[in-house]
């Protein structure tokens, strides 16, 4: 009887887990693409309607995403998804100059294979960057822009720089999304993830520091007095 018992159980967490994940992908997806709004508040059983789940799994992610700094729990008065101050974008950004220069530094230190085929990869999300902009398709290069940049952290080979990133990186998504159609048009991009790719295809672990941190740098000093000269206090 206990075996039977404890053979169910087992599907029935394996579910309850699957469940709490699809709702945290779901939610946290609708806070990066601006969804839910920064600013924005409700309660779970809104959220939960809006995204078509039930409440309590949306309950176990929204914990989890107060854990990551993307919504706030507040006492009787529901969820608040954090907005983000130009100080805050400015911090997020000089987080990320840190984590994704070391990352390329780590990626051009790899063994010739696995650095050629990562660099196939950051090839691959630059070159869809330039066929969305060919056609003024600036959500999608905004998706293919995040796509270079987590491949750069998340093949880098270390765990602790891809679980700190992860945050930071949803959080300067938001910052991108909300900016996107204030900025100039972003046709210098290219050129800088290609001089990345290559500093780490030929193995150059300083000179591909140096073009992954110029890179992230200019990307800071355009949005942020951006936002602040839009008079924008929060985003």
């Amino acid at each position: 009887m206990v075996e039977k018992l404890a053979a169910r159980a087992v599907p029935d967490a394996q579910k309850k887990s699957s469940l709490v994940e699809d709702a945290y992908r779901a939610l946290k997806e609708a806070i990066r693409e601006n969804v839910f709004a920064p600013g924005f508040q409700g309660s779970e059983q809104e959220m939960a309607l809006r995204l078509g789940m039930s409440r309590t799994p949306v309950h176990e992610a929204i914990i989890r995403l107060q854990e990551d700094g993307l919504v706030r729990v507040l006492s009787k008065r529901g969820v608040l998804v954090c907005p983000l101050a130009p100080e805050d974008v400015r911090e997020i950004y000089d987080v990320i100059i840190a984590i994704e220069s070391m990352a390329a530094e780590l990626l051009a230190a790899l063994p010739d294979d696995e650095r050629r085929r990562v660099a196939g990869e950051l090839e691959e999300a630059t070159a869809r960057m330039e066929a969305a902009l060919r056609k003024d398709d600036l959500f999608a290069w905004a998706a293919a822009d995040d796509l270079f940049h987590r491949t750069l952290v998340e093949r880098c080979g270390n765990g602790r720089i891809r679980r700190i990133a992860q945050t930071v990186t949803d959080q300067a998504h938001r910052a991108r999304m909300l900016t996107l159609k204030l900025r100039s048009k972003p046709s210098g991009s290219s050129a800088a993830h290609r001089r990345i790719i290559r500093a780490i295809a030929k193995g150059q672990v300083a000179e591909a520091h140096r073009c992954a941190r110029a890179h992230r740098v200019r990307a800071r000093d355009e949005v942020v007095p951006l936002i602040v000269s839009y008079g924008l206090k929060q985003l």
